[in-house]
């Protein structure tokens, strides 16, 4: 909780009013522009992907729209529960009037989807008409007093006092989440920290003794039902583990992806028998899985999939190539998405194997038969170390085909797709928060012409923004994880919530490097790794581009229909 000044009640009241009605005003704009849209992409009565396509401006523009309406949702909703608890400091109100005034700034000026890229309200259809009406006398003042000078200099001066501790204000979280945070944080300090940019800087594998340390805490576990030796929790703890241990080092908070994507599978798709055998050793860290999906040739295109399974008695024989594959050396067991019909074109000839496997060492990575691969290096995102890997004949016993029924793999996949998203957003919290770490720290420490860098307003500046969208994309993280714990369907939450967090991860990492100047530059400052961790957050579990068509495809079923 902020140790901040409390705002006065006149004060929390005024802007509580303030936010309420400018998300309602974006809402009906959100309705309008979403009737826009859809009428450049109908063919008949049907959404036509083709005009989807060809009108991606417009379509992914919508799914931005969308986000940035959403997020003050819910950075709205943050502010009210944290009012109602008497946990709604200073630096919380700073960064509530400071977001919203920024965002509903670049709703009406620009709204960048990447650098170089904007959309604006009169790409989406919207009049000049319709834009002054929407600019009402309560945006137009949160727009003016909010993201000013004074406010992220107060901002800056909070967070400077709160340097060290886990986050820059009070998340909104019940307590026992946050004792999960502290506790992931002090083993991340201990064990992972002080030794992340080395593990990095040679491309070693994160330790086995880390993994087991994890597994010891329950990372592995986390969502695995207690009946299966896991600890029965939901998405919040999830992502307040991911979060925290990606602070340290992205490595190791993606290492209880691959756990965490088998999981699901299998509790949603596999065989009680299926279940009773894999789950407990997921969860115990005993069996450590790897997703094998992607295909050369297909990315995101998994309708297109070649890799062809065949029964044969017992088994089934697997051909094909995989690449970008997580991790696979030391897994034990492939969740690999393969063809066994070839008859059912698209999707539908799609089934999910449990392979099994050995384990292997960078001298022989995969010491199985029909098995062989090699590293793909990259820039960051290492310590599972990235493979491409070629089946020839690789056997897979039948009973291991996940459900025992052919032709569901896809529809088992997607089941997977929300926690996956959800997870991803927050690994980029994590990497934001690092970043965010870093650049405050370096202006302190760094003097130039006679005075911190902090005292510079452009660096100030930059730190105060870092820590309002940290939080924006925080609580729209969250809000996707309490809606999936609620049972609720969250796939358009989750897609926002991993859409916005990396756009929020990457300009967190290139703002710090540019405080740290040419040192930021040289490999052996922390900030160069984190610069190459988070460019790969927007490109994958859904590259943002797609993520934006999948977005913009459930608004435009959704929303402002007639």
């Amino acid at each position: 909780m902020s140790t901040a000044a409390m705002p006065s009640t006149e004060q929390t009241t005024g802007l509580a009013a303030l936010t309420a009605s400018a998300v309602a005003t974006l809402d009906l704009l959100l309705d309008k522009a979403s009737r826009n849209v859809r009428s450049l992409v109908l063919d008949g009565e049907r959404i036509s992907s083709t005009l989807m396509e060809a009108e991606q401006r417009a379509t992914h523009g919508l799914a931005w729209f969308a986000t940035y309406v959403e997020s003050l949702r819910q950075l709205d909703a943050y502010a009210s529960r944290l009012s109602e608890q008497g946990r709604y400091g200073e630096l919380e109100e700073l960064i509530v009037r400071l977001g919203f005034g920024e965002y509903l700034a670049q709703v009406f000026g620009g709204m960048p989807m990447n650098q170089g890229e904007f959309v604006r309200l009169s790409d989406l259809g919207l009049s000049t008409s319709d834009i002054a009406a929407g600019r009402t006398d309560d945006i137009e003042e949160l727009i003016a007093s909010g993201n000013t000078a004074e406010t992220r200099l107060k901002l800056t001066e909070l967070i400077r006092h709160q340097a060290g501790q886990s986050t820059f204000g009070d998340c909104g979280l019940e307590e026992t989440y946050e004792q999960i945070r502290n506790e992931m944080r002090r083993f991340a300090e201990d064990n992972v920290t002080p030794f992340a940019h080395e593990w990095h800087l040679k491309n070693d594998y994160i330790p086995l003794e880390i993994i087991s340390q994890m597994a010891e805490l329950g990372v592995f576990g986390l969502t695995i039902p207690e009946e299966y030796g896991g600890l029965g929790l939901g998405k919040e703890s999830m992502c307040v583990v991911s979060e925290e241990l990606s602070r340290a080092y992205i490595g190791v908070g993606s290492l209880g992806t691959r756990s965490e994507i088998a999981a699901e599978l299998i509790l949603c798709g596999g065989t009680q028998e299926q279940k009773e055998k894999w789950l407990p050793l997921i969860a115990s860290g005993e069996t450590l899985p790897t997703a094998v999906f992607t295909e050369p040739n297909t990315g995101s295109d998994l309708a297109s999939l070649k890799t062809r399974a065949v029964r044969e008695g017992d088994v089934w024989k697997v051909s094909g190539n995989k690449t970008w594959i997580t991790h696979p050396v030391r897994a034990d067991v492939m969740t690999l998405l393969v063809r066994t019909d070839p008859d059912q074109a698209g999707y539908k000839g799609l089934s999910m194997l449990l392979a099994e496997k050995p384990r292997g060492t960078d001298e022989d990575p995969f010491p199985a038969e029909g098995m062989s691969g090699g590293e793909i290096e990259v820039l960051g995102y290492r310590g599972m170390k990235e493979y491409e890997i070629a089946f020839d004949g690789f056997e897979v016993k039948a009973e291991n085909l996940l459900g025992g029924e052919e032709g569901q793999g896809f529809k088992q996949l997607m089941q997977t797709f929300e926690g996956a998203r959800i997870q991803t957003a927050a690994r980029a919290l994590g990497v934001a928060q690092a970043a965010l770490d870093l650049g405050l720290r370096y202006a302190e420490e760094r003097i130039q012409f006679g005075k911190p860098l902090i005292a510079f307003p452009r660096v100030s500046d930059k730190l105060a923004m870092m820590a309002v969208e940290v939080m924006i994309a925080r609580q729209l993280t969250y809000f996707s994880a309490w809606e999936k714990d609620s049972g609720r369907r969250c796939d358009l939450e989750a897609g926002m919530a991993k859409l916005l967090g990396a756009r929020v991860a990457w300009a967190a990492a290139d703002n710090a490097l540019q405080i740290h100047g040419g040192n930021g530059f040289a490999l052996e400052y922390p900030v160069s790794r984190v610069l190459c961790d988070a460019r790969i957050l927007n490109i994958f579990e859904g590259a943002g581009e797609i993520q934006a068509q999948v977005i913009a495809r459930r608004i435009l079923e959704t929303r402002g229909v007639n």
